[in-house]
């Protein structure tokens, strides 16, 4: 059965789409994957989300074959839910970091997108596909690889439909890093387990800072300084951590690496 898996290990969520060899966005995947994140929501221990997916490619994209014969509006009022249960992704407070392998295209793409860090393998390929459907990105991939690498590079890609390896992606700032084949998902869990041995709230912080600057730019992402201060300075994570450089200046010696609890 096609579906989205969910394991929850020393605060790193696993979450896996498994529905092999395309992996699309089934609905069962897709019901699976709202029950997985409303899970990780609730859990105050996860600090970190790997997203991966089962088989030889990451993803196609999009169940095309429940489309024919849906109205317009019905098809509008789908995309609007689709578009809201994708942005629950990019809205989670911790890291998340995808781990990508073979074909990631059209909404498999556009969801990878909305994580924080993206590992991708050597043969891995990024796609919008859409324009041969006639239609466009959907769930908001164009405007996302707009954000990182610029307009020009979001325009062409998405008016060719084009293939776009993965050193492509990373030398244009779409994605983080790229690794050998079969070894994203290890780099991604180590990845996770880094950051989850970091200041959870400082993370929640920074991806904050980064939708206010999306949204409105400088001028907004400033203006929300003051507030976040006031919280992270409230967190025992900063009170350890400002006490730990200050107890290392006063003795002069070098500040020691810190583990954090992430409250």
């Amino acid at each position: 059965m096609n579906t989205t898996h969910l394991k929850i290990t020393n605060g790193i969520a696993h979450l896996v789409w498994d529905n092999p060899p395309q992996n699309r966005m089934s609905p069962g995947v897709m019901t699976g994957f709202e029950t997985a994140i409303a899970t990780i929501q609730q859990d105050s221990n996860v600090r970190a989300v790997v997203f991966s997916s089962t088989g030889s490619n990451f993803s196609f994209g999009g169940d095309i074959t429940i489309w024919p014969g849906v109205s317009p509006e019905e098809m509008a009022n789908r995309i609007r839910k689709s578009l809201a249960r994708t942005n629950l992704l990019e809205q989670l407070p911790i890291p998340v970091i995808a781990a990508v392998q073979g074909k990631c295209a059209g909404g498999g793409f556009e969801y990878v997108l909305r994580s924080d860090v993206i590992i991708a393998e050597e043969q891995a390929t990024f796609r919008h596909p859409e324009q041969t459907l006639g239609v466009f990105t959907l769930l908001g991939g164009v405007q996302r690889v707009a954000e990182r690498a610029g307009k020009t590079r979001a325009m062409k890609w998405a008016l060719t439909a084009e293939e776009v390896p993965a050193r492509e992606m990373l030398e244009a700032g779409v994605i983080t890093e790229v690794v050998s084949n079969g070894q994203a998902l290890a780099r991604a869990m180590e990845w996770a387990r880094v950051l989850c041995d970091g200041p959870t709230q400082a993370h929640a912080a920074h991806k904050e800072l980064l939708r206010q600057w999306s949204t409105g730019g400088v001028a907004k992402a400033d203006a929300s300084i003051p507030d976040l201060t006031q919280k992270i300075f409230a967190t025992r994570d900063a009170q350890m951590g400002v006490q730990s450089a200050v107890n290392a200046l006063t003795q002069g010696v070098e500040r020691p690496t810190l583990t954090f609890s992430g409250v």
